[in-house]
C-alpha cells in the first residue's frame, strides 16, 4: 500500500513513516523539505501519484490566528483536490481532542475548519483527535510564563507520548476509513497545573506555577474537561514515568 505522509519530516510524521515502512508499506515522507508544499501546491500531484492513503500530520509554521487559518484551509483544499484527481481512497488527518470546545483559540478554530473541509470533500476519511503530547508540555508552560511565574488552569489533561500518537495514526491509516473521529489519549489523567509543577521540578526549573482557573490555553479559557477525551478513546501505553525514563536515554 502506498501511503503519503504530509508533514512526514516532522516529529509525528517521521515516526509514522518509520512505522509504516516497518510494516512493509510504501510510505512516502512529503514535506517542504522533500519538495512538497501543500500551501503552494508545489509537488503535491506528483507525490500523490498512485497513492492509496494520504496522512496529513502537517502543522502551521505560525500560530497567529489568521495565518494558521490560512494554512489549514489552503493546504487542506489543495491536498483534497489533488487526492480527488489521483483517486486516493482514504484521507487521514491528525487533529486535537477538544478542538470544537475551544472556539476562543484561533488555532483550534483553524483545526475545526480543516476538519469541516475534510468531512465535506466526498473522500473517505478518518480524523484522529489526539490529546496533548508529553513533548509539548514544556511549551505550554512557557506560553503561560511571565517572568518567573507560570499561570496554568487546574483542569484535567491526559497527555500522551509522540510515539503513541504516531502508532495510533499509522494504525488508522491502514484500517478502513471511519468517516468520523477517532480519539486517542494517554493512559493517565493529571491536573495541568500539577503536571507542570512536576515537570519543572524534574528539570530543576525554578519557575513557580500559580493555579489560575482563568489562565488561557492558546487563547482559550478552559473548562474542567476541555482537554480530555470522551468515553471510548483509544489509550496509548506510555505513562509519564515511562516517557521520562525513555527521554533520559
Amino acid at each position: 500500500m502506498k501511503i503519503v505522509v504530509i508533514g512526514g519530516s516532522g516529529l509525528i510524521g517521521s515516526k509514522v513513516v518509520a512505522l509504516l515502512d516497518k510494516q512493509g508499506h510504501e510510505a512516502v515522507a512529503a514535506s517542504p523539505a522533500t519538495g512538497v508544499n501543500t500551501l503552494t501546491g508545489e509537488g503535491v500531484a506528483a507525490a500523490l501519484d498512485g497513492a492509496d492513503v494520504v496522512v496529513d500530520v502537517s502543522n502551521s509554521p505560525s500560530f497567529e490566528a489568521s495565518a494558521v487559518l490560512e494554512f489549514f484551509q489552503t493546504s487542506t483544499r489543495n491536498l483534497l483536490a489533488a487526492e480527488a484527481a489521483a483517486g486516493v481512497g482514504h484521507h487521514v488527518a491528525l487533529s486535537v481532542v477538544g478542538s470544537e470546545r475551544m472556539p476562543d483559540s484561533g488555532y483550534m478554530r483553524a483545526k475545526v475548519a480543516q476538519e469541516k473541509l475534510i468531512a465535506a470533500s466526498g473522500i473517505a476519511y478518518s480524523i484522529v483527535h489526539a490529546t496533548q503530547f508529553f513533548e509539548f508540555i514544556p511549551g505550554i508552560i512557557d506560553a503561560g510564563t511571565d517572568g518567573d511565574t507560570a499561570r496554568l488552569a487546574p483542569v484535567l489533561i491526559q497527555p500522551m507520548a509522540a510515539d503513541d500518537v504516531a502508532a495510533a495514526v499509522a494504525e488508522v491509516a491502514v484500517s478502513a476509513p471511519t468517516n468520523g473521529v477517532v480519539e486517542v489519549a494517554g493512559p493517565e489523567q493529571f491536573r495541568l497545573d500539577e503536571l507542570a509543577r512536576s515537570i519543572l521540578t524534574a528539570r530543576q526549573d525554578s519557575r513557580t506555577v500559580v493555579t489560575d482557573p482563568t489562565a488561557a490555553y492558546f487563547g482559550a479559557v478552559l473548562t474542567e474537561r476541555s482537554l480530555v477525551p470522551g468515553d471510548g478513546a483509544r489509550l496509548g501505553a506510555t505513562t509519564l514515568d515511562q516517557w521520562r525514563t525513555a527521554a533520559r536515554k
